[in-house]
């Protein structure tokens, strides 16, 4: 199977033989099964140190077998992976590749034709990713679909489990409630739809979520709670299946989402395609969510 060429409208992960891969195949098989869409497994191999050689030949080292062993060892890497999708759901149709290129070029450029792009998560931390960098950093910046990073779990209560996503308001995020709301519907999971924002009632009450219905939305936050209520309006219509709750949070973005997403099995966020200085706040917002998250995060680039 290795060198199938990958279908439009597949579900694309980057695996790498680690656990943290092993946990990103599980839920794209698992997506996969779901959605009804082909699984392509995909790793990176990038081979360029072997093309200066001249390092390997006063050690005695024939590149050529180190390439072929290489190659093998990346071979292995997708059979494996393969075989535990399988394990997940038999029925899926797998492809695999194995891309002479840094993963993270390899899978933003596939993010052109894929449906999604699914990644593990080694949760370094914001400080470690910055200085080292990664591949699902890199990817969720420059994706042109949705990214989804499996981020590493912490232990959930016995509620069902819940989607929930960050709502702006604008038309622009119009594409990552739509995702949101097909993956609450997928699940038969409930959704919870959270508008953030920030004002100087944090500095003294801290981060604190306000249901949309309650008595102090209605009377001190009407312009907000009638914001919110538009833009699920619509998909609420389209999607009737899936219990809906509206929530306003005040606090930044990150904090909201990560930190007060009750039982969340998926968090999802919007991703800005700004110019300029802004698209580095907007970049960050997400970013910000993806580092702190203890749940399966997937970053949505916006509309137009």
């Amino acid at each position: 199977m290795t060198g199938h060429p990958i279908p439009r409208g597949s579900i694309v992960v980057g695996v790498d033989g680690s656990e943290h891969a092993d946990r990103a195949v599980d839920w794209a098989a698992e997506q996969a099964a779901l959605e009804h869409r082909t699984l392509a497994l995909v790793h990176g191999a990038d081979q360029l140190v072997l093309r200066d050689t001249a390092w390997l030949d006063v050690q005695g080292i024939d590149h050529r077998e180190l390439a072929k062993a290489l190659r093998q060892a990346a071979d292995a890497v997708v059979a494996s992976a393969r075989g535990r999708a399988l394990s997940v759901a038999a029925e899926l149709d797998v492809v695999t590749d194995v891309v002479d290129a840094d993963p993270r070029v390899a899978l933003s450029d596939l993010s052109s034709r894929a449906h999604l792009v699914v990644l593990g998560s080694r949760g370094r931390g914001p400080v470690a990713s910055a200085v080292l960098g990664s591949v699902s950093a890199s990817v969720t910046r420059h994706a042109q679909c949705p990214v989804v990073v499996c981020r590493p779990p912490r232990e959930r209560s016995a509620a069902p489990d819940r989607v929930v996503v960050g709502a702006d308001g604008t038309t622009a995020s119009r594409p990552v409630l739509e995702f949101a709301f097909q993956q609450a519907s997928l699940r038969a999971a409930p959704l919870t739809v959270m508008h953030c924002f920030y004002d100087v009632a944090v500095a003294t009450d801290g981060v604190r979520v306000i249901p949309a219905g309650s008595a102090e939305a209605v009377e001190e936050l009407p312009d907000l709670r009638l914001l919110l209520a538009e833009s699920v309006a619509g998909l609420a219509e389209k999607y009737p299946d899936v219990e809906v709750t509206q929530q306003l949070a005040r606090g930044l973005v990150d904090q909201c989402l990560s930190d007060h997403a009750p039982d969340a099995a998926l968090v999802v966020v919007g991703r800005t395609d700004a110019h300029g200085w802004s698209r580095f706040l907007h970049a960050s917002c997400a970013l910000a969510v993806l580092e702190r998250a203890h749940t399966t995060v997937a970053v949505v680039p916006e509309g137009t």
